[in-house]
């Protein structure tokens, strides 16, 4: 079979993209509509009312009275409060690795650069609202307007509108889309733009396009797609054993490119031990409109599709994935709610005052006076008298009055029950308001551990999908971060700004080789995730229970880290430079690991300390070194002077058992002076001093 050409291969991938995107989008569009719907509906002034409801209350009150913007607003506070931080950790299970380390600072740069708490927001919040969101990971160049300069760092985006833009094969299972082969994102333009970009006009396009279910293209707009499609490929690895015993691997294609190859590793006396058959993956990129593929951009960095979804909540149910957030179930009820307080303001306008009712014939002539009394308050009316049966004329009072409306008792109950559906249905957070002044600690503790329950299935799903991104930023660096020598820009867990330089070459003392340090070639890692703590509430309990720990310890040094520790929980402005004071007073304590810059810099301080001593300083050193000498003499004569005594006790033992027991006695006491004599000779040395 002859070999298709470019443009034959592209026409195929289109083709087959069409088809599938076709059928992801028809079987996804109804959950994906309603999860829009739902973002409207909390977020839009005027959405609660959309749909047939509105022409019910047409030329009638409508009011809106949000409650389930609030609850949201509060989950979404309540994760801006909680930042989740990406920790690599080394697969054998020593987290200190060195290399992971570094690629902890690399990513926590990245995220700074890139904005990416902008890209987590906007995720979150359409998860919420809505059920789905979703954030990209890219590779951009260091410096796009210096021509020399290659490197390239990796960036974190937003996706906006991802319920109506973002696309997963119908075959991915995995709720982080790690099983994906296949992701559309779309974008809109206007024709005018699409025309002007890419020199291709949507009404020259073929009939066929427009047979599609999704139409690429309206009188307004003109759709394109980034397509991401995995590739993978088996490839034959064949290893070799070196004369020292190390082991070297080469692919297929390695030896395709160098003819040579083979012939020189005769040469140099390795053999061949085995063969091994791996599986590649590679991410391919296009760009497609529904006329055609835009472009081809090749294999984007890394084997994953760089493109991370974040859910609400998320359930298979017959076979088809379906999600929501915080809104679709409290929906019924805050409609109901809110056709019940226009009704009540629609009574409530009309007037509470009884009105006379007349004849035409007892008003006529006067109908401005009485239409004008409440404004002018006139000192009286006046009537027309009215003729009777008989033709006489007669002066008549009003027909009768008309009555004030009335509220129904049914609607002020249903009121207050609709009231609590919605409480109960939004997870009755307003409880964590109602907190009062003198409530101890411990019960708020306990209430916010019960609200955060609440929240726990969003903070959790977030966790997942910043998970993923980290394992997506780790095997797009793997080959964008390998040039030796490159100096990178790395974030320490608490802000600290470090200089990190790649493929940097050591020598290892043990095995006397040149290594290289901060190679992310060789960054194989496992990714887990840190969640801070949940509420100022619980920091604040962190706080106290510090503080109550340095009430219980005695030992002065373990209640200075205590104290430490608590200050750098502490919230509040202006508390940063106190933060930083406390952390290097804890590196020096040696209760915190120190970052290489902060290691740096404190030996350099020691340095210039013991360099900036003055005379006066040196003498009293001196003078310290004197006094300890002349203790140390002292003590070694005395010990000399007890040695002695000792042996002359044991002598006079050893005569008393030769004399008679009538002069024992005299002995004795004669020893008995001489020990006390020693002794006091003891306590009278001075002390030692330092």
């Amino acid at each position: 079979m002859a070999r298709m050409t470019k443009q034959e291969r592209l026409s195929s991938v289109h083709e087959d993209a069409l088809l599938e995107f076709d059928n992801i989008q028809s079987s996804m569009r109804e959950e994906r509509l309603q999860c829009l719907e739902d973002r409207r509906f909390y977020s839009i002034a005027g959405a609660q009312w959309e749909g047939n409801l509105a022409e019910q209350f047409n030329n009638k009150p409508r009011f809106e009275v949000n409650k389930i913007h609030l609850s949201v607003m509060r989950i979404i506070n309540e994760y801006r409060n909680n930042r989740i931080a990406v920790d690599f950790v080394s697969k054998d299970g020593n987290s200190n690795d060195k290399l992971a380390d570094t690629c902890d600072m690399l990513f926590r740069a990245d995220e700074q650069d890139s904005t990416a708490d902008e890209a987590y927001d906007n995720a979150f919040e359409e998860a919420v609202g809505g059920g789905f969101g979703a954030f990209r990971l890219r590779t951009v160049y260091e410096d796009e307007y210096d021509e020399d300069n290659d490197n390239q760092r990796i960036r974190l985006e937003p996706i906006y509108d991802a319920d109506t833009t973002v696309f997963f094969d119908l075959d991915a299972k995995r709720q982080d889309k790690s099983d994906a082969r296949i992701c559309f994102v779309l974008t809109a333009m206007t024709r005018e733009a699409y025309i002007a970009e890419y020199d291709d006009d949507p009404s020259s396009w073929p009939k066929e396009i427009h047979q599609y279910e999704f139409d690429w293209a309206t009188p307004d707009m003109a759709y394109i797609a980034e397509v991401y499609r995995v590739e993978e490929a088996s490839e034959q690895i064949r290893i070799f054993e070196n004369i020292d015993g190390e082991e070297e691997r080469y692919s297929e294609r390695d030896f395709a490119d160098d003819e040579e190859l083979e012939a020189m590793l005769d040469a140099i006396g390795t053999i061949e031990v085995r063969q091994k058959r791996v599986k590649r993956r590679k991410v391919r990129k296009y760009i497609m409109s529904g006329s055609g593929v835009l472009e081809d951009a090749g294999y984007i960095a890394g084997t994953e599709i760089p493109i991370v979804p974040v859910y609400g909540k998320r359930w298979f149910i017959d076979n088809v994935e379906r999600c929501m957030g915080h809104v679709r179930m409290a929906k019924d009820a805050q409609r109901l709610k809110n056709m019940q307080l226009s009704k009540l303001g629609e009574i409530s306008a009309l007037s509470t005052v009884e009105k006379p009712l007349f004849a035409p014939e007892q008003v006529a002539g006067f109908e401005m006076m009485w239409a004008e009394d409440n404004l002018k308050n006139y000192p009286y009316l006046l009537l027309n008298t009215v003729t009777d049966a008989n033709g006489n004329e007669t002066l008549a009072g009003p027909i009768g009055y008309t009555k004030p409306p009335q509220i129904p008792p049914a609607l002020a109950g249903l009121l207050q029950i609709t009231e609590q559906d919605i409480s109960d249905l939004l997870g009755n957070q307003e409880a964590g308001e109602q907190i009062t002044s003198n409530i101890s600690g411990k019960a708020v503790e306990l209430i916010q551990t019960r609200l955060d329950m609440q929240t726990f299935i969003y903070m959790s799903n977030m966790s997942k999908a910043i998970k993923r991104a980290g394992e997506i930023w780790l095997s797009m660096a793997r080959e964008t971060m390998v040039e030796p020598g490159r100096k990178m820009k790395g974030l320490g867990a608490q802000g600290e700004m470090s200089s990190l330089e790649l493929g940097k070459p050591m020598m290892n003392q043990e095995t006397g080789k040149i290594e290289y340090e901060n190679d992310l070639s060789k960054a194989k890692f496992d990714v887990t995730v840190d969640v801070g703590p949940s509420s100022s509430s619980k920091r604040s309990a962190t706080v106290r229970a510090l503080m109550g720990m340095m009430q219980i310890t005695p030992d002065p040094e373990t209640q200075q880290v205590l104290g430490a520790m608590a200050m750098m929980n502490m919230e509040g402005e202006g508390l940063s430079e106190v933060q930083d004071f406390f952390r290097k007073k804890l590196i020096r304590m040696g209760a915190v690991e120190p970052t290489d810059e902060e290691q740096e810099a404190l030996t350099a301080e020691l340095e210039q300390l013991q360099g900036q001593q003055d005379p006066q300083s040196m003498y009293l050193e001196a003078e310290a070194s004197k006094s300890q000498a002349q203790a140390q003499k002292a003590l070694a004569d005395t010990e000399y002077t007890m040695a002695r005594t000792e042996e002359t006790r044991a002598d006079t033992i050893e005569t008393l058992a030769g004399i008679e027991r009538s002069e024992r006695k005299d002995v004795l006491n004669t020893a008995e002076q001489l020990q006390k004599v020693v002794q006091g000779s003891q306590i009278r040395q001075p002390p030692s001093r330092v």
